[in-house]
């Protein structure tokens, strides 16, 4: 099997056919809306909150709230379809889950999207959850994962979900690959390749990203959206404590399976780190989307489905000659 990850790819440019990136459409539909970026911060409590979740919403980005305060989701959704947003939750696969769903029924509190949120979502528990959430409430727009294989993508789809995601310990807070031995770190991008060749419906790509080119790289072997975690992550909008070391600001980052989330040292594949602090979110996300549309450009087309066609060559970690 043919194996590489973002910093092994170069795609190779075509001729520009317009004449100023900023005509380049860098919008992508999922599901019943459609985005200004296919780019959405990772469903992590050191990622988003509720006043993040509310602005991306209102500002034409996709985002998943994270699953941490279970308590508080169907207010959540509550609060959101009060403002007139869409709402997008997050679900485990626990007993208590099932009752969720029902009470989300019975209030016709019913979020747009819905993604369960699993480490290893090839798992007949993820199916019979999307199962039952698509029988209880068939409007909603499933997303399920995280997987690693075609064989998961087909699974998780033949039972009812409306996307999967795709990414098992590529992270920069996640340490799957060191603690068990399994996942896609360090050929993150060839299972996306595998994956969108298997999928019929969209696919998120799930960690790894560390460079905003690796957004264009992510569309071009088969990704709908990119989820992003540590970049998204220092943000003047992001949770976490702003943390001042030698006159430079840094932001708490810790993995949605760190001790720090857990409240204790058990079954831990996450670690916490600092990220240095960027500033606001809508500079950075403005950037992502200039750069995307400078991707547009090089593909040599107007929209997204151009980069989807270009070639590329595998250089196995010679991008950055050094740089970093």
């Amino acid at each position: 099997m043919e194996t590489f990850d973002y910093d092994d790819i170069q795609l190779i440019p075509n001729k520009c056919v317009i004449k100023s990136r900023k005509e380049a459409d860098t919008s992508i539909q999922f599901g019943p809306r459609t985005f200004k970026i296919p780019v959405v911060p990772a469903n992590m409590e050191s990622v988003i909150d509720e006043d993040l979740a509310v602005w991306l919403a209102q500002n034409g980005y996709y985002y998943v709230m994270h699953r941490f305060q279970p308590e508080d989701r169907l207010a959540f959704v509550q609060r959101m379809h009060d403002r007139r947003l869409f709402a997008s939750i997050s679900v485990g696969i626990k007993d208590a889950e099932y009752d969720f769903i029902d009470q989300l029924k019975a209030e016709q509190s019913v979020p747009e999207y819905i993604t369960i949120d699993v480490a290893h979502g090839h798992s007949d528990f993820v199916i019979k959850m999307i199962q039952y959430i698509k029988k209880q409430l068939p409007t909603s727009f499933v997303t399920a994962g995280n997987v690693a294989t075609p064989e998961a993508v087909r699974d998780l789809e033949n039972a009812g979900a409306d996307a999967t995601k795709v990414g098992v310990g590529p992270g920069k807070a996640c340490i799957t690959k060191l603690k068990t031995g399994f996942g896609t770190g360090g050929w993150q991008l060839a299972a996306i390749r595998l994956c969108a060749k298997a999928a019929r419906k969209p696919i998120i790509a799930d960690g790894g990203i560390r460079h905003n080119g690796d957004i264009a790289k992510s569309v071009r072997f088969g990704a709908s959206m990119v989820m992003i975690g540590s970049m998204l992550a220092g943000h003047l909008e992001s949770p976490g404590h702003v943390i001042t070391i030698d006159s430079k600001q840094y932001k708490q980052y810790w993995g949605s399976a760190s001790e720090v989330q857990k409240g204790a040292y058990r079954n831990v594949e996450g670690k916490q780190m600092l990220v240095p602090f960027h500033g606001s979110i809508k500079d950075t996300l403005q950037e992502m989307q200039e750069d995307l549309q400078s991707s547009i450009s090089y593909a040599g087309g107007r929209d997204l489905e151009a980069i989807r066609k270009v070639d590329y060559v595998i250089v196995k970690n010679s991008i950055l000659n050094g740089d970093y």
